[in-house]
């Protein structure tokens, strides 16, 4: 089965050209594009793509609303947000949005397509280049109290919360704890549950804001 992709963004060029890098994948197909936050929102309603490719600022409803609004409709939807450095103060948001990660504009092609394959798989993804500093630039803006859950971590959840948290995959943990990657899909499946969190993107945010690494 084919990755469905929307590609929402203002600029035709933009669209164009991610239309032909995505069109020479077997398993990724552009079912649609959007030149604004509400077309992209009726388009992910009509043509339910697997994987939203989100730009941030755009005319008449932005990519942080568009993003809300297609979660609201569709929980399984996966969106990574197109951004550039300059757009920092927005990605903060729009992982709060629930968007599964971010890729930079001018990430190599092959960069971009593993994202979505990724994101495409159920994984969320941050994008190395700028997961660290962004996280930990905005995740000092409020330091909530931390979730009752985080408590309820065992020292080994905690260890592998750390891990995520540092931008290692599942296999990376498992190399780096001796344990399978299978094991570390539970674990992580049973820490968002106790943390009440939608995906490692949003576990990723709450540990910089809880300051769970400078503890650490």
């Amino acid at each position: 089965m084919s990755i469905r992709v929307l590609v929402v963004d203002d600029q035709s060029m933009v669209r164009a050209g991610f239309r032909m890098l995505l069109g020479g994948e077997d398993d990724i197909e552009v079912v649609a594009d959007a030149s604004n936050g509400l077309e992209a929102v009726a388009k992910a309603a009509r043509y339910l793509p697997t994987v939203v490719l989100m730009d941030i600022r755009m005319p008449q409803l932005d990519g942080l609303e568009a993003t809300r609004r297609i979660l609201a409709a569709d929980p399984a939807a996966r969106i990574l947000i197109l951004t550039t450095f300059d757009l920092d103060e927005y990605i903060y948001e729009g992982l709060r949005a629930g968007a599964s990660g971010f890729v930079l504009k001018d990430d190599p092609p092959e960069q971009l397509i593993a994202a979505i394959r990724t994101v495409a798989a159920g994984d969320a993804l941050l994008s190395p280049a700028v997961t660290k500093r962004v996280i930990k630039q905005f995740a000092r803006v409020a330091r909530p109290e931390p979730p009752k859950g985080l408590a309820e971590l065992t020292g080994h959840e905690r260890e592998i919360l750390r891990l995520i948290a540092n931008g290692l995959s599942n296999a990376e943990i498992g190399a780096e704890l001796y344990i399978g990657e299978t094991t570390v899909k539970t674990h992580v499946t049973h820490i968002l549950q106790k943390l009440d969190l939608r995906d490692r993107v949003q576990a990723v945010v709450l540990a910089y804001q809880t300051g769970l690494l400078e503890r650490d």
